[in-house]
Parts: structure tokens; C-alpha cells; sequence
């Protein structure tokens, strides 16, 4: 019977998911047929603001999934930027500055898996000491003056770049906008269809069980963070060599912890969480575009205002309507198992 109960569950929560798409493929479609150009517009600068968000939370997925809850993602982004940046700067080169900032959010990444898996600090003060850290040492060797020679440039994908709609909104995009989408869902398929994401769930649910299955629990925890800081220092790179072109005090203004918002949002799922992301940059970008056609006049202070007011609408809408993994959180000590 519970089984039967389960099977409709999922049946009802699909057409329903299935209603939203179509509902989102017929508005789309009428405002496209209503005004093209604004619509484009809207719908690539929604990928262009939510995408280092959905990069961002894929960090802090990564991560909790393995159990480790990871706050220092705002650290990250700012590392990262910064030492692209000005690596890029100094070189002139953006690859140099492309590696440097995915070392450094590596180097984030291990600093954060020595705190808490091998230190076993508690996790949101290990968090907060990797954004305070970031945000010191940042703030302390920034200098003004420097340049980047360039910024990433957009690729134009011959043949999907024509595709009325899709093709200026996904496929007339930079590098690693194109490597961001891919690895967002190569990571989808990994946590529910491989082996690694198999245990990886094992760890962030049951760590006791896992060891005891002949899983080295602290070996993938390690493993998982110290990539997703890669990933998060690739985030940090998309910012300021493709995005922005530019570093100052406090570049990542929030960014990581709005993706933590969205991972929640998201329900730890990787695709949850790009649409989540996205949405929180269509709402950006809608108001951006409505200013632009000048329908509405709206202070530039409140379009910053967005992101933030939605993190707090979201978290108080989810809150106790989801469940992380259940050893977030929890430092896994092998004699106490």
C-alpha cells in the first residue's frame, strides 16, 4: 500500500513539473511573439545573472552532499577572483589567470577540508573563517591600476547559434559559460547515476554504513571539496575574465550565499538548482529590460536589492519544507561509528 501511496506521489509531483514547463514554453513563446528583441534579451541576461549563482551552488551541493556544509563559498568567489584577475592582469594572459583562480578555490577547497574533515572544527565557524580570511587578504593586497588585456570572448556554435530563441540565448556564449552548463549536468548524472555519486550520497546520508561497505569516507570527502572548490574558483574566473572584466573590495557582493539559498531552493538536485538560479536572474533581468523600455523607473538601488530580498522569500518559503542530507554537518569520527 505505502508503496502504491509513493508511485502516485511521484506520478502527481511529475504532471505537475510537466504543467510548469509547458506553462513557461507558452509564455515564452507569447512574449516572444509579442516584442522578439526584449525577450532574447531577457532570457539571455537571465542566463548571464544566473549562471555564476547555479555554478556557485553546485560548490555547496558537491559539498553537502558528502556531508560537509560549505558557508565559505562567498570566500571562494572572491579568492578566485581576485587571483584571476590579477594573475590575468600581470601576465596579460587570461589562461594564466583562468588557472590561477581555479588553484586558488582549490586551495580554498583543501584549507576547508583540513578545518573540518581532518580537524573536525565545526563546520559554519570553519566556513566563516575561509570568508573572513578571503575577505582580509583580499582586501589587504587589492591595487588599483590594473587592467585585463581582454576578456573571454563569445563563441558563436555553428548552426545552433541560428536557432530562432535558443540560439542567441545559449549558444552565442563564452567558454566557460559553455563548460558551466556541461558540468552542471555531468554532475546531475554523476550523483544519480554513477558509482561515485552513489557513494557520495551514501557519505552524506549514512557515513557509519558507507565505511563499514568498504567506502573511505574521508578520502571522498576530501576528494568532493577540494573539487568543488576548483569549481567554485572556475566560478570566481567566469565573473571577472568573462563577465565583468574587473576586481574590487567585495566583488562577489553575496553571490555565494544567495547560491546557498538556491542549493536549498534546488532541493541539493543540480538541475533544481539551475532553475532556481535562473529564475533569480530572470527576475533580475526582467527589471533591468523593463527599466531599458523605460515602463518603469525604478531606482538602481532596489535592482540590487532583487537577489537578496529573493534569498530571504525563498529560505522563508522553504524552510522546514526540505531536508539536507542527514549527516551535513556532522564531522564523522570512524571509532565513534
Amino acid at each position: 500500500m505505502v508503496g502504491v501511496v509513493t508511485k502516485m506521489t511521484k506520478s502527481v509531483m511529475r504532471s505537475k513539473k510537466t504543467i510548469y514547463l509547458y506553462l513557461v514554453i507558452l509564455a515564452i513563446a507569447i512574449a516572444y511573439t509579442i516584442n522578439s528583441v526584449s525577450t532574447v534579451a531577457v532570457a539571455a541576461s537571465s542566463i548571464t545573472f544566473g549562471l555564476p549563482l547555479a555554478m556557485a551552488a553546485m560548490v555547496g551541493i558537491m559539498c553537502e552532499r558528502t556531508g560537509v556544509v560549505n558557508i565559505g563559498i562567498e570566500g571562494t568567489l572572491l579568492t578566485s577572483s581576485f587571483f584571476g584577475f590579477f594573475v590575468a592582469a600581470l601576465s596579460q594572459n587570461l589562461i594564466w589567470g583562468l588557472i590561477a583562480a581555479i588553484a586558488s578555490g582549490a586551495a580554498t577547497g583543501l584549507l576547508l577540508a583540513l578545518l573540518t574533515v581532518s580537524w573536525k572544527m565545526d563546520q559554519i565557524i570553519a566556513g566563516t573563517i575561509v570568508n573572513i580570511l578571503a575577505t582580509g587578504l583580499t582586501s589587504f593586497f587589492y591595487k588599483q591600476g590594473y587592467s585585463l588585456p581582454a576578456i573571454f570572448p563569445r563563441w558563436s556554435i555553428p548552426g545552433l547559434a541560428e536557432i530562432p530563441f535558443l540560439g542567441r540565448v545559449l549558444f552565442q556564449s563564452g567558454p566557460i559559460t559553455y563548460f558551466g552548463l556541461i558540468f552542471i549536468l555531468v554532475l546531475y548524472f554523476a550523483i544519480y547515476h554513477t558509482p561515485w555519486g552513489l557513494r557520495t550520497r551514501a557519505i552524506g546520508e549514512h557515513p557509519s554504513s558507507a565505511d563499514t561497505s568498504g567506502i573511505s569516507v574521508l578520502r571522498i570527502k576530501y576528494t568532493n571539496v577540494v573539487i568543488a572548490g576548483a569549481f567554485g574558483g572556475l566560478t570566481g574566473a567566469y565573473l571577472t575574465l568573462e563577465l565583468v572584466g574587473s576586481f574590487d573590495r567585495g566583488f562577489s557582493a553575496g553571490k555565494g550565499f544567495t547560491a546557498l539559498a538556491i542549493m536549498i531552493f534546488g532541493r541539493w538536485n543540480p538541475i533544481g538548482a539551475l532553475l532556481a538560479a535562473v529564475f533569480f536572474g530572470f527576475a533580475q533581468a526582467l527589471a533591468n529590460q523593463l527599466m531599458i523600455d523605460g515602463l518603469v523607473n525604478i531606482p538602481g538601488p532596489f535592482i540590487n536589492m532583487l537577489p537578496y530580498v529573493l534569498t530571504i522569500v525563498v529560505l522563508a518559503f522553504s524552510a522546514g519544507k526540505v531536508r539536507g542530507p542527514a549527516a551535513a554537518g556532522q564531522p564523522y569520527e570512524r571509532e565513534k561509528a
